[in-house]
């Protein structure tokens, strides 16, 4: 009897130890952007994004290279792997930039429209087969972006937009991840993804050289600005290692409502580190967002569940 009461809460130690791991990775990633903000006062947003991604890939060579999975690629593969580090370039740049001049929170809430996106595009793309439920949901979500971006745009024009474009390339990452991901080692996509970041990033950087823009013009950080960008290279390397564990522990389905977290944790943080909190307003774009988003999760769950398929786990 009691190998029995074992043998089933063993899967359900595994999954809230799953939800554990995503739970701490969700309330870490903010600090990324919290010390990107911080960076970017002095600091092109390209920079920020190379030393992000060389961390990464200092940080996950010893587990490759201990897994013997670095050099397993083909052209094919490394075609899209280069594609995908080039989204994660334009993700990183766009929303970096835009935490220059807006509040990390409200960054943050209208990056989170990128399910939605996703939602769409597998519609297009993967052909899955999206109801109208889903639908509507995607269309009051962008309802509740508008509303955090309305204000933002008057405060600082159309560079609010940046955090959408963000969340499409990232939709677009993620779509080529769930077509990669089935014969794919994690963490050797993990890694790929960030050399081609990294040989994207010094190509622009070294073409934006003297031109005096504050996304590519590099320039030699000074004093606390190293701490800075290495909090960003470390925050975002543990994030991203929890994440991984997360899902191998816990189904992508299960984890998924909890990335909603962040828009918390990126609230307290920005009020700690910048006294900054959103107004009324944006509270509601904040509330409808994270509303249409869980929705569209609950539902895919359960279409799942009918279906009897598993979802695919994103390669964080």
């Amino acid at each position: 009897m009691s190998d029995v009461v074992l043998s089933r809460s063993a899967p359900d130690r595994r999954v809230s130890y799953g939800l554990m791991l995503m739970v701490l990775s969700v309330l870490i990633s903010p600090v990324i952007d919290v010390f990107a903000k911080l960076a970017i006062a002095t600091v092109p947003s390209a920079e920020i994004t190379a030393v992000r991604f060389l961390l990464q890939v200092v940080f996950i060579l010893p587990v490759v290279l201990y897994r013997r999975t670095m050099l397993d690629l083909t052209w094919k593969k490394s075609a899209l792997h280069a594609l995908r580090g080039g989204l994660l370039v334009l993700t990183m740049l766009s929303f970096i930039t835009t935490l220059k001049v807006m509040e990390v929170a409200d960054a943050i809430a209208i990056f989170f429209v990128e399910p939605i996106i996703l939602t769409i595009l597998g519609s297009i793309f993967l052909k899955e087969t999206i109801g109208w439920r889903r639908y509507t949901a995607c269309a009051v979500g962008f309802f509740g972006a508008m509303l955090v971006i309305q204000p933002s745009m008057q405060e600082v024009g159309p560079i609010a937009l940046l955090p959408i474009v963000a969340a499409f390339t990232l939709a677009v990452f993620l779509l080529l991840t769930r077509m990669v991901a089935q014969n794919e080692d994690p963490w050797s996509m993990q890694f790929h993804a960030g050399i081609w970041g990294c040989l994207f990033c010094l190509v622009l950087l070294a073409f934006g050289q003297g031109t005096g823009s504050s996304i590519v013009d590099p320039v030699w950080p000074e004093g606390r600005v190293w701490l800075y960008l290495w909090g960003v290279g470390v925050a975002a390397t543990v994030s991203g290692v929890l994440g991984v564990y997360a899902y191998r522990a816990a189904p992508a389905s299960v984890l998924a409502p909890l990335q909603y977290l962040e828009i918390v944790s990126a609230t307290i943080l920005g009020w700690l580190v910048f006294g900054d909190l959103p107004d009324a307003l944006k509270w509601l774009g904040i509330a409808i967002i994270i509303g249409s988003g869980l929705y569209i999760i609950w539902r895919e769950r359960r279409l799942q569940k009918t279906a009897g398929t598993p979802p695919v786990s994103p390669a964080i």
